[in-house]
């Protein structure tokens, strides 16, 4: 029996009544086909069961339409903000290639693998690599920074103000009638040492001590969370804890509560990031919202104005954060106390 000859973008062409020329135009998603026409052969390629080799595609396409976004795969926040990045990015013509940064795989091999694919932009999510690597990829390619301050001018930059964001949750504290305020760092990168910053500018605009209220977990995992957490219980304990990121707190947590620490009864917790984790029910966590939506479009219409448009100025956007405050925090027990 003879296997059935898959369909042929000429097969497409003859259903609709139109050349091959037209039918490649509208896969391109290439200007000069009107709305109805697209309609139709995007509908008769449904019906036929056509899919377009791609990768032919490429070898013979000027342009790739491809954007790169080099994601930590572990890190829920970045999964979220990946979504709007490919809505935002369909809507502007251009397809997504994720490459997914591991322990075994840095963002340096990650970004080479993209561009190897023909990504004709990047995105680079809370980046890790040094200002000069990434400048010099601004330098060989449209490049937009999301969530990460950094001064290089060849590249984009989409954040919001961290230090702010710290700041406010440490605001929102005091005003709660917290004094002891630790502050769960996640190392020496750029964006753990602007919350760490605002964490400390916060505090001493508050007349309180920073002496000794640091714990630098080393990066933003859960697992340093817990060894975090494993730190504050051997110490005097604080009536709040303030983690750079939502796993950090997650991590935090789960120590407290095994130790049968009462959150927020004894201790308040509170994340960054407003990330799905914060979320659960179970969890219910006073965290910082970046507006992932927000950067995600901003992002796509800050590298499509350089390819699409040839822009060339550099372009610097930082949005507001906001406080989501949820159950694990409260007055302390001692103000309670006091007011009864």
């Amino acid at each position: 029996m003879t296997k059935p000859s898959r369909p042929t973008m000429q097969d497409v062409a003859d259903k609709v009544g139109v050349s091959k020329a037209t039918v490649s135009l509208v896969f391109r998603k290439a200007p000069g086909v009107g709305e109805d026409t697209r309609r139709e052969v995007l509908q008769a390629a449904e019906d036929l069961g056509y899919r377009m080799n791609r990768a032919a595609a490429l070898m013979t396409a000027r342009r790739s339409h491809l954007i790169g976004v080099a994601v930590e795969i572990g890190n829920a926040f970045h999964a979220e903000i990946v979504e709007s990045i490919v809505a935002a990015a369909d809507l502007a013509g251009y397809e997504v290639v994720l490459g997914a940064v591991t322990p075994t795989h840095d963002e340096q091999r990650v970004i080479e693998t993209l561009i190897d694919f023909r990504c004709e932009g990047m995105l680079l999510l809370g980046p890790e690599l040094e200002t000069k690597a990434i400048s010099e990829l601004g330098e060989r390619l449209p490049t937009v920074v999301i969530g990460r301050r950094i001064s290089a001018g060849s590249v984009d930059v989409v954040r919001t103000n961290d230090g702010k964001g710290i700041a406010g949750v440490v605001d929102y504290l005091v005003g709660l009638g917290h004094h002891r305020i630790v502050h769960v760092a996640a190392g020496p990168g750029v964006i753990a040492a602007d919350r760490r910053n605002g964490f400390l500018r916060a505090m001493r605009r508050h007349g309180l001590t920073t002496d000794g209220n640091v714990v630098d977990a080393g990066d933003f995992t859960e697992e340093s969370g817990m060894r975090a957490g494993h730190t504050i219980l051997a110490g005097e304990l604080p009536t709040a804890v303030v983690c750079a990121n939502d796993r950090l707190a997650v991590g935090v947590l789960d120590v407290l509560r095994r130790a049968g620490v009462e959150v927020p009864g004894d201790v308040s917790v509170t994340g960054y990031d407003d990330s799905v984790l914060a979320r659960l029910s179970h969890v219910d966590l006073t965290t910082v919202s970046q507006q992932p939506k927000a950067q995600a479009e901003r992002a796509i219409e800050a590298v499509v104005g350089r390819l699409d448009r040839a822009r060339t100025e550099r372009v610097s956007s930082t949005l507001v954060p906001e406080l989501i405050v949820r159950a694990t925090t409260a007055p302390p027990r001692s103000t309670l106390l006091s007011s009864a």
